[in-house]
């Protein structure tokens, strides 16, 4: 059976264990040993990351193709309308490519703890939080989705990712859940099951 480490990371924490500049890493609130992330969350972001003792496992979660949805609260700069999420719900182009088409609403404040330092607001600036749903993983994709259309992000919680959410974890504190997949020996029987049993031929597909 494989286990998950779920973690909310905390603002200006790196995504892995160890780091030459002497950045905080996830040592800190890590105490787990054999696990690691699957997948990764940028610096400068909050919110939910998942570590796995299953490198199959990690592989599956942190691979584009298996398209697990992404859930993300996002503050950004400005007034926005409903139209102005247009573009980020058809796919818009990006210096690496068009985007995929993204679900994007625009949502109250969500119920999610004080950012230490907290964000820097303008005097007189109106901020909108949305909510973003993304099945892709491309570098820093969300802030550049949200900057392509003329709204920076300036705050970034992810808090969901599949089925697993954060819940009503605090910043730094983790939570175990196990998962079952099947194992690469069933999978390796029933091929070779197929293969000692083939179809037989009809006489049609015979001649």
């Amino acid at each position: 059976m494989s286990s998950l480490l779920l973690v909310n990371k905390p603002f200006h924490v790196l995504s892995q264990f160890t780091d030459s500049e002497g950045r905080i890493t996830l040592a800190k609130y890590v105490n787990e040993t054999g696990y690691y992330p699957a997948g990764r969350l940028d610096y400068d972001s909050e919110g939910l990351l998942i570590l796995t003792n299953d490198g199959a496992l990690q592989a599956r979660i942190a691979d584009p193709k298996h398209k697990l949805p992404k859930h993300y609260w996002v503050q950004v700069e400005g007034q926005l309308k409903d139209s102005d999420l247009i573009p980020l719900r058809e796919g818009l182009m990006l210096n690496d490519g068009k985007t995929r088409p993204a679900q994007a609403q625009i949502i109250t404040h969500p119920p999610v703890w004080e950012r230490m330092p907290p964000i820097r607001e303008r005097a007189n600036q109106p901020t909108t939080w949305i909510e973003l749903i993304i099945k892709e993983g491309r570098n820093r994709q969300v802030r550049r989705m949200t900057a392509a259309i003329g709204h920076p992000t300036l705050r970034l919680i992810r808090h969901k990712i599949g089925p697993w959410s954060l819940k009503d974890m605090q910043p730094g504190e983790s939570r175990k859940e196990k998962v079952h997949l099947p194992t690469p020996s069933a999978q390796v029987r029933k091929q070779t099951k197929r293969a000692a049993h083939p179809k037989r031929q009809t006489k049609r597909q015979a001649r």
